[in-house]
């Protein structure tokens, strides 16, 4: 083996594609871009969800819906999962600094009681909201509600 038969190994190197180097190189003419249109120019670049004239999705599907800007969302709790509750982390102060110590709330969440499930213990609620049937079955085992306002 000498310096002059020194070679790379077969498919280790690839022929580069010199464009805009005349007709000589191969890919003269139109640089391999096809002939006229945007795609053949420089700083050709489509706009998005373009779709080449085909109608774009976004405009295919229908709007459907509202959404309520409004809405308030709450973190529900069924009297039933209040007895568990109560039972499970000895609460009987069923407040918002209480449920967030426990991990059951957030600090921005807002907690309704509703009244599915039966209350057998005396306990003591300070929320955002509640069911007027939760209402009265709380105040049927001798408990108390307190509505938090905003």
């Amino acid at each position: 083996m000498k310096l002059h038969n020194l070679r790379p190994a077969k498919g280790a190197t690839k022929k580069v594609k010199r464009l805009g180097r005349g007709e000589a190189s191969g890919h003269g003419g139109t640089s391999t871009r096809g002939n006229k249109g945007g795609q053949s120019r420089s700083g050709y670049k489509s706009k998005l969800g373009h779709e080449g004239g085909q109608m774009p999705i976004q405009r295919r599907i229908p709007k459907v819906g509202f959404k309520n800007p409004h809405r308030v969302e709450y973190k529900v709790f069924n009297l039933g999962q209040v007895e568990e509750i109560s039972v499970k982390y000895g609460i009987t102060d069923f407040t918002m600094e209480n449920l967030y110590m426990n991990g059951l709330v957030n600090r921005t969440d807002k907690v309704k009681i509703l009244a599915n499930g039966e209350l057998t213990s005396k306990i003591y609620f300070k929320v955002n909201g509640a069911s007027s049937k939760a209402k009265a079955a709380i105040e049927a085992v001798g408990g108390t509600l307190e509505i938090l306002t905003k």
